[in-house]
Parts: C-alpha cells; sequence; structure tokens
C-alpha cells in the first residue's frame, strides 16, 4: 500500500494503492461504485459490514489513505471525503484445468490494482463557497425574462382564439 509518487495531489489530498490483489477488477468495482463520493469514516464502517469479499482490501486502501492523511498530510480525520477511487485490472494469471477426453480448459484469475483518494472538504470548500457566492450575486443582478416568454404564450392563443372566431363566421 504505498502511495504513488508520481502523481501530484493537493496539498489536502491523499492517495493509497493496493496492487496485485487476486480479485477480480468487476468484483472489486462493485464495492468501490459504493464508497465513491462518502465520507471516509461512513465508508470505512460501510465496507467493515458489507457482505462482498472485495470490502476487506478496499477497506485496507481506504484505512491506508486516512492514515496517509492524518500522519502525512496532517488532515484532520473528520473531515476526509472519498473523492477519487477506482480499480484497474492487473496482470491475469493464466492457469489449466484437465478436462474430459485429454482436453485442457484454461483458468483465467485476475489481479487488481485498487486505488482510494481521500480529500479535506473542510479546507477545499472555502474558495469553493466564495466561488458560489460570487456567483450567486452575478445572477440575481441580472433581470428575469421569464414574464416575456409569458405574453407570447398568450399572444399566440390570442390569434388562435381569433382565428378560430373568424372561421366560425364565414361557415354560416
Amino acid at each position: 500500500m504505498a502511495e504513488n509518487k508520481a502523481r501530484r495531489l493537493p496539498e489536502h489530498a491523499a492517495l493509497a494503492q493496493v496492487r496485485y490483489v487476486r480479485l477480480t477488477p468487476m468484483k472489486a468495482r462493485r464495492v468501490v461504485d459504493v464508497i465513491r463520493g462518502m465520507k471516509a469514516d461512513e465508508a470505512l464502517t460501510l465496507l467493515k459490514f458489507a457482505p462482498q469479499a472485495a470490502s476487506e482490501p478496499v477497506g485496507k486502501c481506504l484505512a491506508s489513505a486516512v492514515a496517509n492523511a492524518e500522519n502525512n498530510k496532517r488532515l484532520r480525520r473528520d473531515d476526509l471525503w472519498v473523492t477519487e477511487a477506482y480499480v484497474d485490472e492487473g496482470p491475469t494469471l493464466k492457469r489449466f484445468r484437465p478436462r474430459a477426453q485429454g482436453r485442457a480448459a484454461r483458468i483465467r484469475k485476475r489481479t487488481s490494482h485498487i486505488t482510494v483518494v481521500v480529500e479535506s472538504r473542510a479546507e477545499a470548500a472555502a474558495p469553493k463557497a466564495k466561488a458560489k457566492k460570487a456567483a450567486a450575486t452575478k445572477t440575481a443582478d441580472k433581470p428575469a425574462s421569464k414574464p416575456a416568454a409569458k405574453k407570447t404564450a398568450a399572444k399566440k392563443t390570442a390569434k388562435k382564439a381569433a382565428a378560430a372566431a373568424g372561421s366560425k363566421g364565414s361557415d354560416s
């Protein structure tokens, strides 16, 4: 569970990887998709009681990412969220199983590389909140253009009514 040194992360994020896990990527992705976007503590609790076999290595990877954030980046455990979590395919071990009439069937034992990135939302939320406030004040200054759309709809219905009245008068 080594931290990836080549990848550049923000100051308020930490990463953990588990490589060559003897687990199929498809089964691991089912578990990883559940925890993505959750608070780190809630995700750890969920993984502890999840019935899937993949929840154990994913939980260990998440616990390592949380520990990296606490010890290496000095982030608070309560503020951590799972921002990225993904499973890549590792090398496949190829084995053979004897079958009927002297044949052999290939068995593929797949491996996975699990990556989890946790990020502190307390520090990351401060710049985003300012940007949201600025955007809200910009939209508040613009005049609303909704009533103009209602006027055109009213004009169209008035024209239809006049056309209908005109066609009734010409029939008699």
